[in-house]
């Protein structure tokens, strides 16, 4: 069987397109985690010193399926940035946090 195949037969199940776009998205953030550390150049070690965390907790947060707005923030802080989220609404972009 192909990875296509499987594919198809996998995706041809109730609801399961639905559970594939869910973990997407849980997985884009836990990739834009590790991508953001990466590119600031810190370990996770060095990242946990700043975060006052154990390293084991701040691999545990990178493979989090629920990452809250606050830990986000501390995250994103403590690697030198910054969170800014936006909502889209009929097409006009409104800040709900910087």
């Amino acid at each position: 069987m192909t990875v296509k195949t499987w594919e198809k037969k996998v995706l041809s199940r109730p609801g399961a397109r639905e559970r594939v776009e869910e973990l997407e998205d849980k997985l884009l953030v836990a990739h834009g985690l590790v991508s953001a550390r990466k590119k600031a150049k810190v370990s996770q070690t060095e990242l946990a010193h700043r975060l006052g965390v154990s390293q084991p907790r701040v691999a545990a947060i990178e493979k989090s399926e629920d990452v809250t707005i606050g830990l986000l923030a501390r995250y994103v802080e403590a690697l030198g940035g910054s969170v800014e989220i936006n909502a889209v609404i009929d097409g006009k972009r409104t800040t709900l946090l910087t």
